[in-house]
């Protein structure tokens, strides 16, 4: 009788372990079918991104290291953009890489430090000032942080600006002869930063913008979303923003400096900085000369905005930037370009307008997937008409004459306003006149993880 128990004992057991082990194998089938139908999708959009031209990067991108990562798809959730990272075969990949915007959101949220953020590649340089990591040029004294170091995001603009101030600290010597501890050139996110930490370590400094407070940000047509993230402000706290607009990011800063009393002296163009017995020079376009012992430049690599080089292009009705969108109505629009400001200035002023997009490409990339749909549906309502393969030749006065890049065809176009977003250039000759070295950068790490 007890043998019988305890066989019934053992068969209910067996049968328990059975189920489970079963249960298991099937959940781990599962996972794994999930899985490869997650890796066979990954390796799908791998093959369109090639198709596209977006697999290969432009500037700043990660680069995973497949011996460190353990797939906790952390980098995917963190990034705010779209199919830029994906998981194949158990690893992180890259997919739309050229669409990266280099926040560095992957970077931050690996936690096995598996990501590294490189620009450039070893066929396509990117041409860089020279910038050791204490963000200190090949000139003693000159320091960059920013978008003209390779980092433009608002984020990252303000991390570099408040650590380039605080590796100024540690090296400043206070007995000098020139009027000024630090001059910030710039005003955007960076050169806030940096003024709000050179007060905080309560530095005799000057804050100079060519334009007005925000510099680059300040250039965006007011309705402009801006992406952002979570950004601790010194003197001012930590500050969560993450889809805001230009106007409340400019009152952020603007409440920022006005607590600490700071004064950017704005519409002053920096012409050139020569060093000067042991400190700088600082000439201004108004003719004005300054005098520091350390400067940091905070300004944009699209400063200059890039010009065409076409017949007409000097005229009044030709401008680089929108400002106030609303105020335009009822007017033939030609908007150039195919980047994320050549499209948001075109969908904005197409509410009252009638718009003409000429792209000489014969295809959008690298721009906000957002952006893609947006213009997408705008082509196909008609709201906004895009001529692909097209460059301008004439700027008229009341016209445009564009001619198609295959054929050679010229294409008239009634218009009354022209908007040129065709990017901007480096500042080459303004950096190598101070002595600063650029470089180009093929494939080179910008931020990684210390071991």
């Amino acid at each position: 009788m007890d043998l019988l128990i305890m066989n019934e004992l053992l068969l209910e057991k067996v049968v328990i372990y059975s189920a489970v082990i079963l249960f298991c194998l099937i959940i781990v089938f599962i996972y794994l079918r999930k899985q490869k139908r997650e890796s066979k999708a990954v390796e799908e959009k791998i093959v369109i991104a090639k198709r596209d031209g977006m697999y290969e990067p432009v500037s700043l991108h990660p680069v995973i290291d497949e011996g460190s990562c353990i797939r906790t798809g952390a980098c995917i959730a963190a990034c705010p953009e779209k199919d830029i990272i994906g998981i194949k075969d158990g690893k992180a990949v890259t997919i739309n890489a050229s669409k990266c915007i280099g926040h560095g959101a992957c970077f931050h949220a690996c936690p096995t430090m598996a990501i590294t953020l490189v620009i450039g590649t070893e066929k396509r340089g990117v041409e860089l000032p020279h910038v050791n990591q204490n963000f200190e040029t090949n000139v003693d004294g000159i320091f960059i942080a920013g978008e003209l170091g390779g980092m433009g995001l608002i984020k990252n603009a303000v991390e570099q600006g408040k650590q380039a101030v605080e590796n100024i600290v540690k090296s400043l010597r206070k007995a000098h002869q020139a009027s000024y501890d630090l001059v910030i050139v710039g005003a955007g996110p960076a050169g806030i930063a940096a003024a709000l930490t050179a007060k905080k370590h309560n530095l005799n400094f000057l804050i100079l913008e060519q334009d007005s407070l925000g510099g680059t940000v300040f250039t965006f047509p007011r309705q402009k979303i801006v992406m952002t993230s979570a950004m601790d402000l010194p003197l001012y706290g930590k500050v969560k923003l993450f889809e805001t607009s230009k106007s409340a990011l400019l009152d952020l800063w603007n409440a920022a400096l006005s607590k600490n009393d700071i004064t950017i002296k704005e519409h002053t163009k920096v012409e050139c900085i020569t060093p000067e017995n042991g400190y700088f020079n600082i000439e201004t376009l108004k003719g004005e000369h300054i005098t520091s012992k350390t400067v940091l430049l905070a300004i944009g690599r699209r400063g200059t905005p890039r010009k065409l080089g076409v017949d007409g292009e000097i005229q009044e009705k030709v401008a680089y930037r929108l400002l106030e969108p609303e105020d335009i109505k009822g007017k033939n629009i030609l908007v150039v370009g195919g980047g994320d400001s050549a499209i948001e200035s075109a969908l904005l002023l197409a509410d009252q307008n009638n718009v003409t997009l000429s792209y000489r490409s014969d295809a959008f990339s690298r721009i906000k997937p957002k952006n893609g749909e947006k213009i997408k549906d705008a082509m196909i309502s008609g709201r906004v008409k895009v001529l692909f393969s097209t460059n301008p030749l004439h700027i008229n006065k009341d016209s445009v004459v564009l001619t198609t890049s295959k054929e050679g065809e010229e294409l008239y176009i009634e218009n009354d306003l022209v908007y040129i977003f065709a990017g901007g250039e480096l500042p080459t000759q303004f950096l190598q006149k101070a002595g600063v070295e650029i470089t180009k950068k093929f494939g080179e790490a910008i931020l990684k993880h210390q071991n």
